[in-house]
């Protein structure tokens, strides 16, 4: 069974709705994820294409095979998703509601920085692991 949440971008211009499998939450480590947004990027995994159902977002091509998506009027950043449509996530914050989140994943763990780390015991994949399941 699907969990639809819905979301916004901080001025309220941009809103979704989205379909998640899971309410599962993982952590990017990558250096273009920590260089958006000064941090790893806490995103959920969709089980469907995001529905916008006000606004109109940007999405801009952050490498040949992927895009990032935020509003272009106040610059909250929405979602990730790969050009081949085989995945995309939402930042977790831009969702509305209380749900009991379950922090378990964190990818790109090899190029995390040292100066911080996670208490929760999540699995790991590195960035060959990743991308090995996309290719």
């Amino acid at each position: 069974m699907s969990l639809i949440k819905h979301g916004s971008c901080l001025c309220g211009a941009v809103k979704f709705s989205v379909s998640l499998e899971k309410a599962s939450v993982d952590a990017c480590h990558c250096s273009m994820c920590r260089k958006w947004g000064s941090g790893p990027l806490f995103s959920v995994i969709c089980s469907e294409p995001v529905t916008f159902t006000a606004g109109t977002p940007v999405f801009y091509d952050s490498s040949e095979w992927a895009q990032r998506c935020f509003c272009g009027k106040c610059g909250t950043h929405l979602l990730y998703r790969l050009k081949s449509g085989k995945f995309e996530s939402v930042s977790v914050g831009v969702l509305e509601g209380d749900t009991d989140w379950v922090f378990d994943l964190q990818v790109y763990i090899d190029e995390k920085p040292v100066y911080y780390c996670f208490a929760n015991d999540t699995k790991t994949m590195t960035r060959a692991e990743v991308e090995a399941l996309f290719n």
